[in-house]
């Protein structure tokens, strides 16, 4: 099993899409709020090479991908 992680800010709706489809799929993966938590906003842009757009989605230590366009 993966380990997935999800950098979203509240109120995104394509951050509300990307965590209704992973919880669809059963695919369990950790939130962590860039946009209030410094920390994070900087793992995100570590990910991202500083790309602000999210949700910023990483799995096993490795970008998946910036932004949701949906799946499927």
């Amino acid at each position: 099993m993966s380990n997935v992680v999800m950098y979203t800010k509240p109120g995104c709706p394509h951050c509300a899409k990307a965590k209704d489809w992973y919880n669809q799929q059963g695919i369990a993966f950790t939130e962590k709020n860039a946009q209030d938590n410094r920390e994070y906003r900087q793992e995100m842009f570590s990910f991202s090479d500083n790309d602000p757009t999210v949700p910023v989605i990483v799995e096993d230590g490795q970008l998946k991908q910036i932004g949701w366009l949906g799946r499927g």
